[in-house]
């Protein structure tokens, strides 16, 4: 599909007259505009924060400048700010580095503060021709449209201002800069708001999900049945016909049968069986350790503090697991139960390690479940979990399909702007909501 089919010809219209911009990536261009190399429309801008006088630490964060908690920051920071360079409101800022390995970032913001930010960023101050909002959009658009992936060189594929300075600027009129400006600050924040009301959507979808099957592994399907304390603070009050006891009782660990292997060992044996880790399947190898269905459960990393990503899940077929996940062969077969209770589980106090979150075998077997004496309960839940859970998937995916499609059509209605590919001339936010 082409950019103009993608944001609706009919609403937006070109052009009258074209020409060769001359620039591959871009092709025909409004006759009016003009093409620059970088450094006649921008200049690299580097100014030291040498005296130490500047103290609010900026940061570049998903396409955005924002202000660093340096108080309460987890990353690496420098023994001092002095090599730190000063950055403007208006100033446009770069990452130029891993340019082909790092695709999903955005790495051009332009800065609505005043402070410092690394010198391992390109600073770029426009010159007298160039509005830095349209700056902004038009090297937004070349980061999203993947322009400056193969650009650079070295071993971390970087670019610095020497390598960035013929880049082909596209220069309308200062005037319609500047409109273009204001229409994509418009019409992104539009699409922006309804990016967020997605996601909002989907988080809450994501907790309503949670809780159904919480209540179920926890209280049971009978709201009428008798509760009785489970003797475990977080639990609370479970069915009173409910037993409580170790897990370690319900399953057979099977994690000597696991077998790690490194990247450059799977990267020699790829196929189509999963390769699980702790997180779920991280790759696919051509062979497997397991041909029965077993419940996975997250033996280490951030994700057991973090719980971003589920912990317990169900691995089926044929499959490979390395030792970051333990094996749980269920004692009554009832797997997507089981891992539904595990996931539920607060297993915050069996975590044992900062740097590297781990939950042990012997951790994993002495956490608390209260579950159904009846096999018939725990399977009529089971098929519950099975029948509802799928209900909130498709709605998530439909949300989640939108987001994409939105985020889609904000790519491609930069890039028609910056292009050339409609014309704004004499667009105001007045007349775009008196034709709405």
């Amino acid at each position: 599909m082409s950019t103009m089919e993608q944001v609706e010809v009919g609403k937006y219209h070109p052009y009258t007259g074209y020409k060769d911009s001359g620039v591959e990536w871009v092709g025909d261009m409004p006759d009016h505009w003009q093409t620059k190399p970088a450094f006649a429309a921008v200049m690299e801008q580097c100014i030291k924060n040498s005296d130490g006088a500047e103290s609010n630490v900026l940061s570049l964060s998903y396409g955005n400048i924002v202000e660093r908690d340096v108080e309460n920051n987890f990353g690496l920071l420098p023994e001092s700010f002095n090599t730190y360079q000063i950055v403007n409101p208006g100033d446009i800022v770069l990452r130029l580095t891993d340019l082909q390995n790092d695709k999903r970032s955005l790495r051009v913001a332009r800065s609505t503060l005043r402070g410092i930010i690394t010198s391992a960023y390109l600073k770029l101050v426009c010159g007298d021709e160039l509005d830095n909002r349209y700056a902004y959009r038009l090297l937004h658009s070349y980061d999203t449209t993947k322009v400056f992936y193969g650009m650079g060189g070295g071993l971390r594929q970087s670019m610095k201002f020497e390598d960035f300075r013929r880049l082909p600027f596209l220069l309308p009129p200062a005037e319609e800069q500047r409109t273009i400006a204001a229409f994509l600050d418009y019409e992104t924040a539009r699409i922006d708001k309804l990016i967020a009301q997605h996601q909002r959507l989907i988080e809450l979808l994501k907790e309503k999900r949670q809780a159904v099957i919480s209540h179920a592994v926890t209280k049971g399907l009978n709201p009428d049945a008798p509760m009785k304390d489970s003797g475990v603070e977080w639990l609370g009050e479970v069915p009173e016909h409910w037993l409580v006891s170790s897990l370690k009782f319900i399953y057979k660990n099977l994690d000597y049968k696991r077998i790690p292997l490194s990247a450059e060992e799977r990267g020699s044996k790829q196929g189509d069986y999963p390769y699980y880790g702790a997180s779920g399947i991280i790759d696919s190898i051509d062979d497997y350790l397991f041909s029965t269905d077993h419940v996975l459960v997250g033996e280490d990393g951030a994700n057991l503090v973090m719980r971003s990503t589920p912990i317990a899940f169900v691995a089926t077929g044929q499959y490979w697991v390395n030792n970051h996940a333990h094996i749980l062969r269920m004692n009554d077969g009832l797997n997507s139960y089981w891992a539904a209770v595990i996931e539920n589980l607060d297993i915050s106090p069996f975590v044992t390690g900062s740097a590297q979150p781990k939950l042990t075998a012997e951790a994993l077997g002495n956490l608390i479940v209260a579950y159904p004496k009846t096999l018939q309960e725990r399977i009529e839940i089971q098929e519950f979990i099975n029948r509802e859970k799928p209900k909130f998937t498709t709605l998530i995916d439909r949300a989640e399909h939108q987001v994409h499609l939105l985020k889609e059509r904000r790519t491609a209605l930069i890039s028609a702007a910056v292009t050339g590919k409609i014309d704004l001339r004499g667009w105001t936010a007045s007349t775009q909501e008196a034709a709405a």
